[in-house]
């Protein structure tokens, strides 16, 4: 009976993980995040500290290509990174936004298994 709990457990956290991960995805402005960090070199500026591709793209910038505040962006960058789905980086007084790859490949692999 212990053992059959436990797996409902991981059942649950997993379902719920999942849940939370469509719920980062069911948003346009997340998800244009997402498509412009695939090549940041292309959506962003350069970087006065920070690598674009190695450290990631300072949320002042992506702020300001999304039109909004920086807490509006703050609060999307903060969805997509408890997710998982993005890495942060502290640079300075900087925070640098980067797509976590394996992640995301896990995400989708999960998504074609689930059907």
């Amino acid at each position: 009976m212990a053992k059959l709990r436990r797996k409902n457990t991981a059942t649950t956290a997993n379902a719920t993980t999942a849940a939370a991960v469509l719920k980062a995805l069911a948003n346009d402005r997340r998800l244009e995040i997402l498509n412009w960090l695939k090549d940041p070199r292309a959506h962003f500026p350069p970087q006065v500290d920070g690598d674009l591709v190695r450290d990631g793209v300072c949320s002042v910038f992506i702020a300001q290509k999304l039109n909004v505040s920086p807490p509006t962006a703050s609060e999307h960058l903060r969805i997509l990174t408890q997710t998982g789905l993005l890495r942060a980086k502290r640079i300075k007084q900087w925070t640098f936004y980067k797509r976590d790859e394996a992640r995301i490949a896990d995400v989708k692999r999960a998504l074609r298994s689930a059907w």
